[in-house]
C-alpha cells in the first residue's frame, strides 16, 4: 500500500469522523438549542436530521415530555395563625426551549429550584388567608387551580416551561395543632350525636304514645266485645233455664231452695235453726207423703 492510499484512506476517515460529530437527529420526545460559542443561534428545531459545525457549534438537548417537581415538605402558616407542613408537587414541560435554557443556564435543577420556590410562595400566600378546613377540604380544588394558573403565567414568562397542574400531597399538622383540630372535630361530633339522640327520644316518645293509644283502644274494643259476648250468653242461658225450668216448676223451686241452702252454709261453722213446725219440714213430709 503506497502513501497515497493511505492518504485517500485517512482523508475519508477524517470526512466520516467529520460528518458524524456534525450531524445530530432530534427526536419527538426532545427540544433543543443550538449554541456558538456559548450563544443561542437557534432553537426552533422540529424532529429530524441536522447538522452543525463541529468545535463551533454545541448542541444540548431536554426532554419535552411531561415532567414532575417533587417539593420538600414546607412549614406554613393558616388564617388561624396555626402551622402546616405542606408536601406539594407540580407537573410542567418546556414550551420555549430558548428562555428556558437563558433562565436556568441549562441546569435542570435551577429550573427544579425555581419552580418549588414560587410554587411554595403562592401556596404560602393562599394558605396565609383560609383557615384548615378549607385548605384540607373546603376549597382546595379552586385553591390548587388558582395557584396552577398563577403559576403558569409566571412560569411562561420567566422559565420558558408551562405549568399542568399543581397538587398537594400532604398536610401534617403539629402535635399541639393536631390535639386542638382531634378536640373541635369530637365536639362537632358529640353536639351532632346528641342532636340525633334528642330526635330519636323524641321520635321513639311519638312511637310509643301511639303505641299505647292504640293498646287502650284495642282493649276497649276487646271489652266491648266480651260484654255484648257475654250478655248474649247470659240472655241464651236465662232462655235456656227459663224453658227448662217452665216444664217443672216444682223441681225449679226445690232447686232454688237447695241453691239458697248451698249459699247459706259456706263454712263448716255455719248454723242453721230451724223450728220444727217450719215450712221446711212441712215440705220434707209432704214429699214424703207424696212418695
Amino acid at each position: 500500500m503506497n502513501n497515497k492510499t493511505l492518504l485517500i484512506i485517512a482523508g475519508l476517515l477524517l470526512a466520516v469522523l467529520a460528518v458524524g460529530s456534525s450531524a445530530f437527529v432530534i427526536k419527538e420526545t426532545e427540544k433543543a438549542v443550538l449554541l456558538r460559542f456559548g450563544e443561542v443561534v437557534r432553537s426552533d428545531f422540529t424532529p429530524g436530521l441536522y447538522f452543525k459545525i463541529p468545535l463551533v457549534h454545541q448542541l444540548r438537548r431536554f426532554d419535552a415530555r411531561v415532567q414532575t417537581v417533587d417539593s420538600s415538605p414546607v412549614r406554613m402558616l393558616n388564617a388561624e395563625n396555626k402551622f402546616m407542613m405542606v408536601d406539594s408537587y407540580a407537573k410542567y414541560r418546556i414550551l420555549d426551549v430558548e428562555r428556558h435554557y437563558v433562565a436556568t443556564r441549562g441546569d435542570e435543577r435551577n429550573a427544579v429550584r425555581l419552580l418549588s420556590e414560587q410554587i411554595n410562595d403562592r401556596l404560602r400566600n393562599q394558605f396565609g388567608v383560609r383557615d384548615l378546613h378549607e385548605v384540607v377540604s373546603g376549597q382546595r380544588d379552586e385553591l390548587m387551580a388558582e395557584i396552577t394558573k398563577n403559576l403558569n403565567e409566571v412560569a411562561k414568562t420567566n422559565l420558558g416551561v408551562e405549568v399542568i397542574d399543581v397538587r398537594v400531597k400532604r398536610i401534617d399538622l403539629p402535635p399541639e395543632v393536631s390535639e386542638s383540630v382531634f378536640q373541635r372535630m369530637r365536639a362537632g361530633r358529640e353536639l351532632e350525636a346528641r342532636d340525633h339522640r334528642a330526635k330519636g327520644e323524641e321520635a321513639a316518645e311519638r312511637i310509643r304514645a301511639n303505641a299505647d293509644r292504640q293498646v287502650v283502644e284495642i282493649e276497649s274494643e276487646a271489652y266491648r266485645k266480651a260484654e255484648e259476648l257475654r250478655g248474649s250468653g247470659d240472655a241464651q242461658a236465662t232462655s235456656i233455664y227459663s224453658a227448662a225450668f217452665s216444664k217443672d216448676p216444682e223441681f225449679y223451686r226445690f232447686t232454688r231452695s237447695l241453691k239458697a241452702y248451698e249459699d247459706s252454709f259456706n263454712d263448716r261453722a255455719d248454723m242453721l235453726l230451724i223450728e220444727p213446725d217450719s215450712e221446711f219440714f212441712r215440705y220434707l213430709k209432704n214429699s214424703d207423703g207424696k212418695r
